[in-house]
């Protein structure tokens, strides 16, 4: 079986964007959500998930990390609202999953 690798943009309480790598993206949440997640995220709650992308490589989904880390924070909303749709990836829609939205 192949994994399925992500990317992902979470919104933080303090209104900064945190830019991750993982293979299972609700597992994730949870641990940045339990403080067990990036050290950037602790006490930053509530943590919103606002964009996901799907690659078929780790390599694939980790160049876009850094691709979207080096990002000015105006790009980074684009790709947030969805007018900046990378090549390559698979856009998941995160709108409507009673997980993925911060409830504090």
């Amino acid at each position: 079986m192949t994994a399925t690798h992500f990317v992902y943009v979470l919104q933080c309480g303090d209104g900064t964007l945190y830019t991750g790598y993982t293979t299972d993206v609700q597992r994730r949440l949870a641990e940045h959500r339990d403080d067990r997640g990036a050290k950037y995220t602790r006490g930053r709650g509530p943590l919103d998930l606002v964009h996901v992308e799907r690659y078929a490589s780790r390599s694939a989904a980790m160049s876009r990390e850094r691709e979207i880390k080096s990002l000015r924070r105006a790009e980074k909303d684009r790709l947030i609202d969805g007018s900046a749709a990378p090549e390559g990836a698979s856009p998941e829609d995160t709108e409507g999953d009673g997980d993925a939205g911060g409830s504090g």
